[in-house]
């Protein structure tokens, strides 16, 4: 079993947590208060969009990881700035409260800048394929069976997965292979002088001359 890091081991500075839940589900995420989720007002200019899918694979997250993010409301204007996805997948869960972490934008351009970056970010990064693959492979081995869930916690539904490994084909494989009989009849003989373009290469000693 891997050991936690020395600087959290427990020790005479370790403090022990007590989770906090939100109708039930544990909030593991840094926030300011939980509130109920009939409080909260998406803000009405909200760019990003959420298929049903998406909302059903995050909300099947939060019920088997709970709250690892925090829905972020603004003080100034009342409305949610990061979380929107967040909050209808509490309200397909049918649950009463989340985890809210209150920000004070000093102005509505700030609000605002926030809330398109949040959204726009995350589709700036590159995945790593090989990585990707790579930690795919050994949580389908059975890891995540362990701890009694499945591969739709990484985000992939079945059929997404499916059509994801299958782009990254076979490894090449190193092969051997029989070098072929000389011809009867070469086509270099000693002696020959072969041109290379602007320059001949010496069949004798290799060396390169302009011609």
């Amino acid at each position: 079993m891997d050991q936690a890091p020395e600087h959290i081991a427990g020790g005479p500075t370790s403090t022990v947590v007590e989770t906090v839940s939100a109708s039930g589900i544990p909030v593991h995420c840094a926030h300011d208060e939980i509130v109920d989720v009939d409080a909260l007002v998406p803000n009405p200019r909200n760019p990003n969009r959420h298929s049903d899918e998406q909302i059903r694979l995050l909300a099947k997250i939060i019920r088997h990881q709970g709250w690892r993010a925090p829905i972020t409301v603004s003080n100034r204007s009342g409305f949610i700035v990061r979380g929107h996805g967040r909050l209808a997948a509490a309200k397909l869960l049918g649950v009463e409260q989340v985890p809210v972490d209150r920000q004070a934008y000093a102005s509505e351009a700030e609000e605002w800048a926030d809330l398109v970056a949040d959204n726009r970010l995350s589709e700036l990064s590159e995945m790593d394929n090989t990585t990707l693959k790579e930690l795919l492979q050994e949580l389908d081995s059975g890891m995540l069976e362990v701890a009694g869930a499945d591969m739709e916690l990484t985000g992939f539904t079945e059929a997404a997965l499916a059509e994801l490994m299958s782009q990254f084909g076979p490894e090449d494989e190193l092969q051997e292979v029989e070098a072929p009989e000389p011809p009867a009849q070469p086509v270099t003989r000693p002696g020959d002088l072969w041109l290379l373009g602007r320059v001949a290469r010496c069949p004798r000693c290799g060396r390169l001359t302009d011609v």
